[in-house]
């Protein structure tokens, strides 16, 4: 069944923590005749995004429009220490997240996760400039430096800095669909395929 994956973006979100793994899922998809996901990008507000070094983007959907997501990618980015202050930003991914099938942060995007409350005594990756930060948003978090990314809990996974994104969007789509596939879209994108990806 085709999936929705819905990537959420922010003022000053880094480009390629929403870039990555929007070109790895939409370029699977294209190439297995358009059947396997549905990417789409959200944020707050369907007014243009201003990202990390001025990349405007405007989002697909807002928080009134967006259709059920299967998968949610929280990017990244210098943006997420405002965008964490956010009651409304919180509520919602809080309420994704519990009808996701997988919800998977970019980056600095693990911010989120820590503020709904999912790494509590859970494992986690982030940049590698961010972990003093998360430490004090989830003391009993436990960070996995030496990994590109790691499995939080059943439904939940959190990659280092920016290109671990595209890493871990790999990583989900072996799960689901298996070697051949990611391996159709590395061979496309001529992107060497990280051993991680293969397994945790």
């Amino acid at each position: 069944m085709k999936k929705n994956v819905g990537i959420f973006i922010f003022d000053d979100a880094e480009v390629l923590d929403f870039a990555g793994p929007f070109e790895v899922f939409s370029v699977t998809s294209e190439l297995n005749n358009f059947e396997l996901f549905d990417v789409f990008t959200v944020a707050k507000t369907k007014q243009p995004i201003r990202a990390v070094n001025g990349l405007s983007v405007n989002p697909t959907y807002d928080f009134t429009d967006c259709p059920k997501v299967d998968i949610l990618i929280l990017a990244g980015g210098n943006g997420t220490n405002q965008a964490i202050t956010d009651s409304d930003i919180i509520q919602w991914i809080a309420n994704k997240h519990l009808e996701t099938e997988i919800t998977m942060s970019i980056c600095s995007g693990t911010r989120f996760l820590a503020k709904i409350g999912v790494l509590e005594n859970r494992p986690y990756c982030t940049h590698h400039l961010v972990y003093d930060d998360l430490n004090k948003l989830v003391p009993s978090g436990v960070p996995i430096k030496e990994k590109r990314f790691t499995q939080s809990n059943e439904k939940t996974y959190t990659s280092g800095g920016i290109s671990a994104g595209i890493d871990l969007s790999f990583h989900i789509i072996n799960k689901l669909h298996g070697k051949e596939i990611i391996e159709k879209t590395a061979k496309y994108m001529e992107y060497p395929i990280h051993k991680e990806v293969y397994h945790l």
